[in-house]
């Protein structure tokens, strides 16, 4: 069993950066592939970025590739996003996942999700 928490997020304006972590626990935690997915009001959710558990592959959706960052944290439980050069369209509520056997690269059927943290960019 595996719990994701997010936290990090909040208000920003437009052009600002934030930084959302998630904090996986659970004992038989290992070796997973995480990543970020958004949704924003009255939209489906979306691919935002996915990373390898070795932090070695990672993919980003076309629209935030070159602003977001994926990494992940020092003892490898945890994964960052890095948000710079932030737009209205990013406000969403983020949410974090956790996969065994696959980099997480757009669709949504993966194996954990965390409840979710939500960014406000305002104009």
């Amino acid at each position: 069993q595996v719990q994701l928490v997010e936290s990090g997020g909040g208000l920003v304006q437009a052009g600002g950066s934030l930084r959302l972590s998630c904090a996986a626990s659970g004992r038989t935690f290992n070796n997973y592939h995480m990543g970020w997915f958004r949704q924003a009001p009255g939209k489906e959710r979306e691919f935002v970025a996915g990373i390898s558990w070795s932090g070695i592959t990672t993919y980003y959706a076309a629209s935030v590739k070159g602003r977001f960052t994926i990494s992940r944290g020092n003892a490898k439980n945890t994964v960052n996003l890095q948000m710079n050069s932030l737009k209205p369209e990013d406000t969403a509520v983020y949410y974090c996942i956790a996969d065994k056997d696959r980099v997480p690269k757009g669709g949504t059927s993966y194996d954990y999700w965390g409840q979710g943290s939500q960014v406000t960019v305002s104009s």
